[in-house]
């Protein structure tokens, strides 16, 4: 049985009204044409990106990594093309101290295997000391290499928090690509997906159709049902979203075989 449009028991608060298949067809048929668009637009702005300039700098910059100090040129593994994220990095916090954001970036690109297929490498900077990163790497369970940047120039070091794209050509190395805040957003495919759900990210700055759940302040712990989920990816142990000195990114619950660290906090950094 098929219920009607206008039958008020298909139409509850806060979810999408319910018509027949035919009716869905139609709506998703042109919301396609839009996609469609917006997939040209972004083949558009990728090849416009393929020709960008490039700088050129002292690629015999030194960074420090598990087997202490090497070279940049080594990060390419031989390849000619290198894409890193650049991890921001609070000193002296501890393991769920660190951001958020580059948590859930990282948690997305454990595995470079198919950016090597096409010639690329991958790593990930930052510009915590060694020391600290080493075993913050070892908790999260990281696979990818890190190296620690700090006091490094621009462009190997500087700001943290985007997505960086290197080319080879022997040994000298260029700068091509970066970007940050946003534009960071290709990597987590987490993302990409929430986006095509009804409720999409549940953050507060969607546009979302009136009676839709709505997201608190951000400093306000959030969960239960029908509550919007934090932006900032974090949970206490429990698995409720919130924000605060009981919670930590949520990857971070999650590791199996990992040691609890029972400091919890950010040091008062916040972001």
């Amino acid at each position: 049985m098929t219920t009607t449009p206008d039958d008020p028991t298909t139409a509850p608060p806060g979810r999408p009204p319910v018509v027949d298949l035919a009716t869905w067809q139609a709506a998703r048929d042109g919301l396609l044409v839009r996609e469609k668009a917006h997939t040209r637009a972004g083949d558009a702005l990728a090849a416009a990106r393929r020709r960008l300039p490039m700088v050129e700098f002292d690629g015999t910059v030194q960074v420090v990594g598990p087997d202490g100090r090497v070279a940049f040129l080594d990060l390419f593994s031989g390849r000619d093309e290198l894409v890193v994220y650049k991890h921001m990095w609070y000193d002296g916090a501890p393991h769920q101290g660190q951001c958020e954001g580059c948590t859930t970036t990282a948690w997305h690109l454990t595995d470079a295997v198919y950016l090597n297929a096409r010639g690329v490498s991958f790593a990930i900077l930052t510009t915590g000391r060694w020391d600290e990163v080493a075993p913050y790497v070892a908790f999260m369970g990281y696979t990818q290499p890190w190296y620690s940047v700090r006091d490094v120039a621009a462009p190997v070091g500087g700001s943290m928090g985007s997505i960086t794209c290197f080319l080879r050509d022997g040994d000298r190395a260029f700068l091509t690509y970066s970007t940050t805040g946003r534009g960071n957003e290709p990597v987590n495919a987490s993302l990409a997906l929430l986006d095509r759900t009804p409720y999409g990210r549940r953050e507060a700055w969607e546009d979302n159709p009136e009676g839709w759940p709505a997201a608190p302040a951000a400093d306000s712990p959030v969960g239960g049902q029908g509550a919007p989920i934090s932006c900032s990816w974090r949970t206490d142990a429990d698995g409720t979203a919130t924000w605060g000195p009981t919670s930590r990114p949520v990857p971070q619950w999650t590791r199996p075989g990992a040691t609890p660290v029972q400091a919890l906090g950010r040091h008062g950094h916040h972001h």
